[in-house]
C-alpha cells in the first residue's frame, strides 16, 4: 500500500513539475491535464496523477503533522 501526500507545485518546465513537500522537493512528470504553479497535486511513480483542491490538501497536511 502506498500513501500519497499532497505537494505544492513550485514551477513547471517542459512538463516536469517541481513539487514542494515542505520537508523536501521532488520532480514529477505531467502527462495529461492542466496544472500551474501553486496547485496541490498527488504524484505516484514519478507522475502527476491528480490535482487536489487547496483547502483539502492543507487539511491533509495538518493531519500528517500531528
Amino acid at each position: 500500500m502506498c500513501l500519497a501526500i499532497p505537494g505544492k507545485i513550485v514551477k513547471i518546465k517542459d512538463n516536469i513539475a517541481l513539487i514542494d513537500y515542505q520537508t523536501e522537493k521532488r520532480r514529477g512528470r505531467i502527462v495529461n491535464g492542466s496544472y500551474k504553479a501553486g496547485d496541490y497535486v498527488l504524484i505516484q511513480g514519478g507522475l502527476v496523477i491528480e490535482k487536489i483542491p487547496s483547502n483539502q490538501a492543507k487539511e491533509w497536511l495538518r493531519a500528517f503533522q500531528k
